[in-house]
């Protein structure tokens, strides 16, 4: 199998987060979705919550006038939030879970107990002409409750990397394990495969090394390295440890060399 080069899409939730924090109008995720794609970043990613603690409406307006690469929503499966995916028309939606007094994204969608809900959002973004993914997590039970959006209704699913980002010692290679074993199982079913969730430079080879998957959305960790590197710097370091590992793998895949 090719193994194709790994793109990054990066999630600017946080700049927003700052912004917020003093209710005023900087720092602006504007401004660094553009500095994250002259950095080589293929496309941004945001998170428009229901409680709107980060990114808000008119962030994703402006964002899908600016954007070059792709610009990823994340969002619940509410009617509100489908609405207005509809009529911003992002390029893709990733549908995730979402409770009021979580953090962060928990966990992956649990697609079996909110089907008729899931699918009836994926078909109304799809008539919008918005790609679909789904936020699930490494696990075989969860791959396979997915088979009523293959063949189209959804075009990717983006594996949780959560557990494999907090295992140590053996137990990372277990959590690798199951990710690859996923990212098999999703592109046997015809999705493009994402992943992302608690990933930095220190801890991405595992998953870049991932034949099957094309695209991180990484966030957290890089708009924390920017306070010490700057925004670009941050995203040149992730990429940089990405496209290590990503050689490694393809050099793995092309076998033994017979020069020399």
């Amino acid at each position: 199998m090719s193994v194709a080069a790994l793109l990054l899409s990066v999630n600017v939730d946080h700049v927003a987060t700052l912004r917020q924090a003093r209710h005023v109008d900087y720092p602006d995720p504007v401004e660094a979705a553009a500095v994250a794609e002259a950095a080589g970043a293929s496309g941004i990613t945001i998170h428009l919550r229901g409680d709107r603690r980060h990114i808000q409406d008119s962030d994703l307006e402006r964002l899908g006038a600016a954007v070059r690469g792709k610009l990823n929503l994340e969002m619940a499966a509410s009617e509100e939030m489908i609405a207005i995916a509809c009529r911003a028309r992002p390029h893709q939606v990733t549908l995730v879970p979402e409770r009021p007094e979580e953090l962060t994204t928990e966990g992956g969608l649990d697609v079996s107990s909110q089907l008729p809900r899931l699918l009836a959002g994926a078909e109304r973004l799809r008539a919008a002409g918005i790609e679909v993914s789904l936020f699930v997590d490494p696990d075989p039970k969860r791959i396979d409750a997915l088979a009523p959006f293959s063949g189209g209704l959804a075009s990717g699913i983006e594996l949780n990397t959560d557990a494999y980002t907090r295992a140590v010692g053996g137990f990372a290679a277990s959590r690798r394990a199951e990710v690859a074993r996923s990212a098999d199982m999703g592109a046997a079913m015809g999705f493009r495969i994402y992943a992302g969730h608690g990933l930095t430079a220190a801890n991405v080879g595992g998953i870049a090394a991932i034949r099957r998957i094309e695209e991180l959305n990484i966030g957290h960790a890089l708009i924390s390295r920017a306070v010490i590197l700057g925004l670009a710097g941050a995203v040149r370091e992730m990429l940089q440890a990405m496209g290590t590992a990503r050689d490694a793998s393809r050099a793995a895949a092309a076998g033994p060399s017979t020069t020399g």
